[in-house]
C-alpha cells in the first residue's frame, strides 16, 4: 500500500519501504536463491522483507536504503554464479 492510500483511509503506517521486483524467474524448486540476495543484503547492513512468489520475487527495502539495494543488486546481476556464492 502506498503511503498516500494509507492516510486518506486512515491507517497508520510504520514501514517505509521501497519495493524491488526481481525479474529473474527462478524455478520453485531452486533453493536458496534468497537466501543467497538476502544474505548479500545483510552482510552491506541492508535490512529486506523478502516474499517469494510464482514468477518474480519481491524485496521491500527501507526507503532510505532502496539506492545501496539497487546498486548491490546490479553488481550482482553482472558477476559470475560463483562470485555470488
Amino acid at each position: 500500500m502506498e503511503q498516500s492510500q494509507a492516510v486518506r483511509a486512515n491507517v497508520k503506517h510504520i514501514f517505509e519501504a521501497k519495493l524491488i521486483t526481481l525479474t529473474v524467474h527462478s524455478s520453485l524448486e531452486a533453493i536458496g536463491f534468497l537466501a543467497l540476495i538476502s544474505t548479500h543484503l545483510a552482510k552491506a547492513g541492508i535490512p529486506c522483507n523478502a516474499v517469494a512468489a510464482f514468477h518474480h520475487d519481491h524485496l521491500f527495502i527501507p526507503v532510505d536504503r532502496a539506492d545501496d539495494a539497487f546498486s548491490l543488486l546490479e553488481s550482482l546481476s553482472q558477476s559470475s554464479p560463483q562470485a555470488m556464492a
